[in-house]
């Protein structure tokens, strides 16, 4: 299967979003298909043997609308190219607001007599004849109104119907209606009815619906505006050293293995490893953290980064689509373009709502018009509920406030990969972390080695070359500890045959045809390996809360290691900030008990699960769910990945592995545990936002409708005018985007 993403043009509701979704879901092939109203994409997925691109955009097309494949390169300059089509269309907009608006406000000040039955001096009788009125409203119906009826049209064409359906006729009811008074006066006054015209209401109604189009669409261009602050973190050239020589060349022209020179003040074009020089860098933009980062030649450089203080090269390792800003990009707008669980009601109800309100109005035009013989109060009652409803503050209300809150995540280096673990986020009970590099800094180092024979002779050495050697094939972060301390010791690490890794108990390999076994105090007793002499040097180590690996040389025990790893300087006060918002915080390790509670003691975590092997780790997370938590796992390391993907939220250290990262639902960036606190504030405040738009959504309309029928008629008669209704329904949706845009305003609470 593919996956695709759409930009679309032409929708103009929640609506007509359904009615892709529905075109593209008609195709062959197609497995899955969503619409974001907000965004104005739909993802896709489908099988490449079946169907294709350009099959897909047929679809499109012949659904009334328009789409385009989204750049894999998501840096490219397409972003500029939507940005100025957008700013296009809204001078296009804007330029029919200021005609609409200019002829409706002359209309309006012309009928202002006959609708107060004054008489009011300023104002000439002339600019209230029907037939200037009817001239003057043709521009606005016709040009600045015509796409509501075009595309009203091409609905019909499809048997369905939108808001643009409702608007057009609604609007056209009261122009056609009015031309009848037009030609035909003496016959109005020949039934005892008054010639009324209708034409300013027409007029009015188009250009308040344009402006609310026009704030509405500036309002969404805001929505997206972390993603532009990300690309425009990207250099546009880059100083390249090729042949000899120093050059300047645009971004897209740097190449892997290109060695490239940054000078204090610049930029970081792209991601690399440095091979010359250092430096200490600012690396804010893209993970959170404030304080600078030195680097040194072997250390990574992410692209869009800021050099401070030093001169260095740096090859690049990753260019285009595969850097890390691009990959932050990527997952952002992937975010931005899914749904939430939320939004299905939303989306159920924007399904039947435009033929229901039609239906309404149907009714409400036989009510007065049969029941009550109100001709006047017939069309007016009928324009107003066609004119009011507006599923588009429905359709709004859910991406408006995820597409703000990814992009927040974003900007304070949380990367949310889809909006049902924005909204399941703030639903978690329990925090499940893992010891090693999440709440410790995953930079262990030895701190003791005992040896069976003593210390300060070669005997020592020989076992840790033999040590080094075994441990040099492995990922793990202890490994690595091992074989820092040896060669601090002057002692490199030698060949190894039949390497294996025993995942959760240690590894083994031959050198020189002795077997060599380093791992946990349980696996020595699993091998049958007597561990007594140095059963004491254990028990302090392990008093002292650090980490002990065995060394046994032909199934018999050579040595000890002790092992320390700080805890990180953040973690204690976010785990006790997530205990005060009521989350339960656990502690799983593959560690010894007596280290891991060593280290749950100094952080506050009272709950501790020791000793586990990465195949218990998922399972220890479902013995949790099966409690009714709702539980999120936090780790960084590949033995990490399947209690990731069992947790209802995988949460990865951005600092980890690939693979943890690939299972994770949110990714920390920085590394650092602050972000989990930050994140499930975050989906509170994001989900909290949608409720309160759906609140308004529905109340507006299950209140506006009944309204504009003419519920409040005795009472509140004034309240029947269609302009009322437009004002209504212009500027519902745009109060739903500008409470979205109060997100942007978040900031995390950290105690």
């Amino acid at each position: 299967m593919d996956n695709l993403t759409l930009k679309l043009r032409g929708m103009s509701c929640a609506s007509c979003a359904n009615n892709i979704e529905d075109a593209i879901r008609s195709v062959p092939g197609v497995s899955h298909a969503s619409v974001n109203f907000g965004a104005e994409q739909a993802t896709v997925t489908y099988d490449p043997q079946k169907t294709d691109v350009a099959t897909l955009q047929n679809a499109v097309d012949a659904a009334g609308y328009s789409a385009q494949p989204m750049q894999e390169d998501v840096l490219a300059a397409e972003d500029d190219i939507e940005r100025q089509t957008r700013q296009m269309e809204n001078r296009a907009l804007t330029r029919k607001v200021w005609v609409s608006g200019i002829i409706s406000a002359t209309l309006v000040i012309g009928s202002l007599p006959a609708m107060t039955g004054l008489s009011i001096p300023f104002i000439p009788v002339w600019l209230h004849n029907p037939w200037l009125q009817l001239v003057s409203t043709a521009p606005v119906q016709f040009w600045c109104g015509a796409s509501f009826f075009v595309n009203a049209w091409k609905a019909l064409k499809r048997h369905t119907a939108t808001m643009d359906t409702l608007v057009a006729i609604g609007t056209g009811a009261a122009y056609l209606y009015s031309l009848f008074p037009t030609f035909f006066p003496g016959w109005f006054i020949a039934q005892g009815l008054r010639p009324d015209v209708y034409y300013e209401a027409a007029a009015v109604i188009i250009t308040l619906i344009l402006l609310g189009r026009l704030l509405e669409n500036r309002a969404k261009g805001q929505t997206s505006e972390a993603i532009r602050k990300l690309m425009g973190l990207q250099a546009k050239t880059a100083r390249v050293i090729r042949n000899g020589r120093e050059m300047d060349v645009p971004i897209a022209e740097v190449v892997l293995g290109d060695i490239i020179l940054v000078r204090p003040g610049e930029k970081i074009p792209v991601d690399g490893e440095i091979v010359n020089g250092a430096s200490t860098i600012d690396e804010s933009m893209v993970t959170g953290e404030s304080v600078p980062v030195k680097k040194q030649p072997g250390d990574e450089v992410i692209g869009a980064t800021l050099n401070k203080t030093g001169s260095f090269q740096f090859k690049a390792t990753r260019v285009g689509k595969d850097t890390f800003l691009a990959q932050i990009v990527k997952l952002v707008q992937q975010a931005q373009g899914s749904k939430a669980p939320i939004q299905r009601l939303a989306d159920q109800v924007t399904g039947w709502f435009v033929p229901a309100v039609i239906a309404i109005a149907i009714a409400t035009f036989i009510i007065w018009f049969n029941i009550m013989g109100n001709v006047t109060m017939a069309l007016i009652t009928t324009v107003g509920v066609l004119i009011i409803a507006c599923p588009c503050a429905l359709g709004l209300a859910t991406p408006t406030s995820i597409m703000v809150g990814t992009g927040k995540g974003a900007e304070n280096g949380i990367l949310i990969k889809g909006a049902e673990s924005l909204e399941l986020a703030h639903k978690l009970q329990a925090i499940v972390l893992d010891k090693t590099g999440t709440i410790t800094q995953g930079k262990p180092t030895v701190t003791d080695f005992v040896s069976v024979n003593g210390t300060a002779n070669s005997n020592e050495l020989k076992l840790l070359r033999l040590a080094a050697s075994v441990e040099r094939n492995s990922e793990h972060p202890l490994a690595e500890a091992v074989v820092q301390y040896a060669r601090s010791q002057g002692v490199e690490p030698t060949e190894v045959r039949e390497f294996e890794a025993v995942a959760g108990s240690g590894v083994q390999g031959y050198v020189s045809d002795r077997l060599i076994q380093i791992g946990t105090h349980r696996w020595m007793n699993e091998l049958g390996i007597h561990t007594s002499q140095l059963q004491q040097q254990w028990d302090r180590l392990e008093y002292l809360g650090k980490t002990v690996i065995w060394i046994a040389i032909d199934g018999t025990v050579q040595g000890i290691m002790g092992i320390s790893d700080a805890v990180k300087p953040s973690s204690t006060q976010a785990i006790r900030t997530m205990q005060r918002m009521g989350l339960e915080v656990v502690m799983l390790t593959g560690d010894n008990r007596r280290t891991a509670e060593v280290i749950a003691r100094e952080v506050g975590i009272k709950r501790v699960f020791a000793e586990v092997r990465p195949d218990q780790k998922a399972t220890q997370v479902q013995n949790l769910q099966a409690e009714g938590k709702v539980v999120a796992m936090v780790g960084d390391g590949i033995n990490d990945a399947p209690a990731l993907a069992q947790a209802d939220v995988g949460v990865a250290i951005g600092t980890g592995t690939d693979v943890a990262i690939a299972a994770s639902d949110i990714t920390l960036i920085s590394g650092d545990l602050q972000g989990i606190v930050t994140a499930i504030q975050l989906s509170r405040a994001t989900i909290r936002n949608i409720r309160q738009n759906l609140f308004f959504a529905f109340i507006y309309n299950v209140a506006g409708i009944p309204i504009a029928a003419g519920i409040l008629f005795p009472f509140f008669g004034w309240l029947l005018s269609p302009i009322i209704a437009g004002a209504a329904m212009a500027f519902s949706s745009v109060s739903v985007v500008t409470n979205a845009l109060r997100l942007r305003n978040f900031q995390p609470k950290i105690s």
